[in-house]
């Protein structure tokens, strides 16, 4: 079996993890620098070491460190580097100079022409967080962002593949679901792993209904159970007004299948669903988008298909 990208990630962080409790500080980049052979930047350099990168402290020399670098899944490289722009464990507010660094640098890689390769620095930055400070109340959001990010960047890829037209979730390529997981996992309980749940039933959703019934039916489920079991949760207005929106979408579906009873029946759990939302969630973004579905299903306006009266 291949292990996902990210968990060799981890696994390298956590190993590099151990080896610096053995022999050295760790430290976390804060800036682009260079490791050179000698702490002399007339020396040949080595390597780039980007932000966010997890560094072990092994030596010092005047305004020099000599470091242990993680620059990939299981690429380690010793050098020396300015002692310039590292947050350590002992350094004040570490933590939330890293996330600060972590929000910049993803507010570049939102921004047009902004720094090459923000979103990959953002990504490390935020997982730094979460690994360099476990016990901060920083540490469950950083590690939900690094995993956001890391979702955005794959479903990006799967989106323009041909397979994400396949009906059936199975047929397709999803994406890494080990650090959504690891946040549930971890933070359970919190908000964050209320958010990293919901990223998960994306991978369960039909790339193309393809007129089928099955597909909205299944997905109803799933987003009417996230509502269920995490009525708490940012995204659980969203979630009901989903599956209003799919059992809305059945009213036609059905219809076309010469199935009036089933028809009626998703026009009824369309209306339940769509006044739950504007009961238990009357300030929510959703709402408003729920009252207007709920209009138009009273009304026997199709929402579904190109049927026009």
């Amino acid at each position: 079996m291949t292990v996902p990208k990210l968990t060799r990630l981890l696994l390298a962080v956590f190993a590099l993890a151990s080896f610096a409790h053995a022999v050295g500080e760790r430290a976390t980049s804060m800036r682009d620098a260079y490791l050179y052979v000698a702490p002399d930047v007339t020396s040949n350099k080595l390597a780039d070491v980007s932000r966010g990168r997890e560094l072990v402290i092994l030596d010092s020399s005047r305004d020099w460190l000599k470091v242990e670098a993680l620059l990939g899944e299981e690429k380690t490289i010793t050098g020396w580097m300015l002692d310039k722009g590292l947050v350590r464990a002992s350094t004040p507010d570490g933590d939330k100079i890293i996330f600060g660094e972590a929000a910049d640098s993803e507010d570049q890689a939102s921004r047009r022409g902004g720094r090459r390769h923000a979103d990959d620095d953002a990504q490390h930055l935020y997982l730094r967080v979460y690994d360099q400070f476990p016990t901060s109340p920083l540490a469950g959001e950083a590690l939900y962002r690094a995993a956001d990010i890391k979702w955005q960047l794959e479903r990006a890829q799967v989106v323009s593949r041909p397979s994400a037209h396949e009906k059936e979730a199975f047929l397709r390529v999803g994406m890494d679901e080990e650090i959504m997981r690891l946040v549930m996992k971890k933070f359970s309980g919190s908000k964050w792993a209320d958010l990293a749940a919901y990223h998960l039933i994306e991978n369960k959703l039909c790339g193309d209904w393809q007129g089928d019934p099955k597909c909205p039916e299944k997905e109803a489920e799933y987003y009417e159970k996230y509502a269920n079991d995490r009525a708490q949760s940012p995204r659980a207005a969203e979630a009901l007004y989903n599956a209003a929106s799919r059992q809305a979408a059945l009213i036609e579906l059905y219809k076309s299948d010469q199935q009036p009873k089933k028809s009626g029946d998703a026009r009824a759990r369309a209306i339940a669903i769509a006044q739950r939302v504007l009961s238990q969630y009357p300030q929510s973004d959703y709402a408003p988008r729920s009252q207007s579905l709920l209009f138009k299903v009273q009304q026997g306006v199709p929402t579904y298909g190109n049927a026009t009266e």
